[in-house]
């Protein structure tokens, strides 16, 4: 078990789509399970995709017990989650505010869907299915677009809302931390 480098925006291996993983139970997908792991809590995140510690297998990890930021939000069950596969349940889409640990300091809004369905594999080749919504829903997409080489900002429909989080606080703004209930429940239409 190790910790890992943070791989951020600008190097090739985030842009790229991940390899499916073929076998399950073995001891290299463990290991990178731990460093997942390891890696996730050491930078304090909540979900790390296997691209953002250089490999690019379709393997995510996430979960919380409690939200450092927003104690109000629900938790999300620890999760290892290989060969996802997502499926929005309605059009709905919400907007809320994200950062990534491979774009460090940065915050934007972001609009994902409401509701989803993933359905997948643990390491040991278990099925993995759930239908989420909220900050969980959040969650998962955003770890799943980085097994595509996407990134949030690609994400986004207005970039006024992308900065770096110390200047909003410097400039003595009102930081974009947390939304407030209004603005997570603000829908924006379409598939």
């Amino acid at each position: 078990m190790a910790e890992r480098r943070v791989l951020k925006m600008g190097n090739p291996v985030l842009r790229r789509v991940a390899e499916p993983v073929r076998e399950f139970g073995t001891a290299e997908l463990a290991s990178l399970v731990e460093d997942l792991w390891e890696t996730m809590a050491a930078a304090g995140g909540v979900g790390l995709a296997a691209p953002q510690i250089g490999v690019s297998e379709r393997v995510v990890v996430f979960g919380m017990d409690r939200h450092p930021r927003d104690p109000g939000l629900p938790p999300i069950p620890w999760t290892v989650l290989v060969n996802p596969i997502l499926t929005p349940l309605e059009a709905t889409k919400s907007y809320d505010w994200e950062a990534c640990l491979s774009l460090p300091g940065l915050r934007g809004r972001v609009p994902r869907y409401a509701r989803i369905r993933y359905t997948g594999c643990d390491a040991r080749g278990v099925r993995v299915e759930r239908e989420v919504e909220g900050y969980h829903a959040r969650v998962v997409q955003h770890e799943c677009d980085h097994l595509d080489g996407v990134l949030y900002p690609q994400r986004m429909d207005d970039l006024e809302s992308f900065g770096f989080q110390d200047e909003w606080l410097e400039c003595e703004l009102d930081p974009p931390l947390e939304s407030s209930a209004a603005e997570r429940d603000s829908p924006v239409e379409g598939i």
